[in-house]
């Protein structure tokens, strides 16, 4: 059997809708990764990321199951959901490397001064800096801080170069891989279309003869 037949192209999409799952779980993972921190889960573009790694989880696994059965409808309604997450994964995706170092100062330093104090030393002793940025130098001499830095050294780390530099991470992982693999979703409703006009030759038995 030639590789454009039945068992070929079915083979092809549950492989493709596996590594689909695979994205989806890294997406969620590494959003929720970034939203750890309490000031980068203020950029909202990291909730929508989610939402693209749930949707993707889902169609993914409609994909699997509409692939092994040849279930026709399944495998229409993958096709037009798939189309639609791979327009608002692109977009996400883009958004996510648009997002300048500028952009994230300015949502890390809003977010700084409308927290709590106690939330501020909680991060402060969880990323072992004090401070944010050079508008904050007055932290350095705050007894307040308790991180561990301080019995180190006279000052210690900005935490705003360290937010910056997860926020920074989150960003670029996020951004690359869903860009990456939103181009491979065309090629899942490519084969997802050719797979359902194709016969299953297990309805006609003739065909092996």
């Amino acid at each position: 059997m030639v590789c454009g037949g039945f068992a070929c192209s079915k083979n092809a999409l549950c492989a493709l809708n596996v590594v689909y799952m695979l994205v989806g779980l890294l997406l969620i993972g590494v959003a929720a990764w970034g939203k750890g921190l309490g000031l980068v889960s203020n950029i909202h573009i990291i909730g929508g990321v989610i939402a693209v790694g749930v949707f993707l989880l889902l169609i993914a696994v409609v994909g699997l199951v509409g692939a092994v059965n040849h279930h026709q409808v399944l495998l229409f309604f993958y096709m037009i959901i798939l189309g639609l997450v791979f327009i608002f994964q692109f977009g996400t995706s883009c958004s996510c490397l648009a997002i300048n170092r500028s952009t994230q100062t300015d949502v890390i330093n809003a977010s700084w001064w409308a927290i709590s104090n106690t939330t501020r030393h909680e991060l402060e002793r969880s990323f072992d800096c004090c401070g944010l940025f050079n508008l904050t130098t007055q932290y350095q001499d705050d007894t307040s801080c308790n991180a561990l830095c301080r019995n180190r050294s006279s000052t210690c780390q900005m935490c705003g170069q360290k937010f910056l530099r997860h926020s920074d991470e989150a960003l670029k992982i996020l951004g690359g891989v869903g860009l990456f693999f939103s181009f491979t979703e065309i090629l899942g409703v490519w084969l997802a279309m050719r797979f359902r006009n194709q016969k299953d030759p297990r309805a006609n038995p003739s065909a092996f003869l």
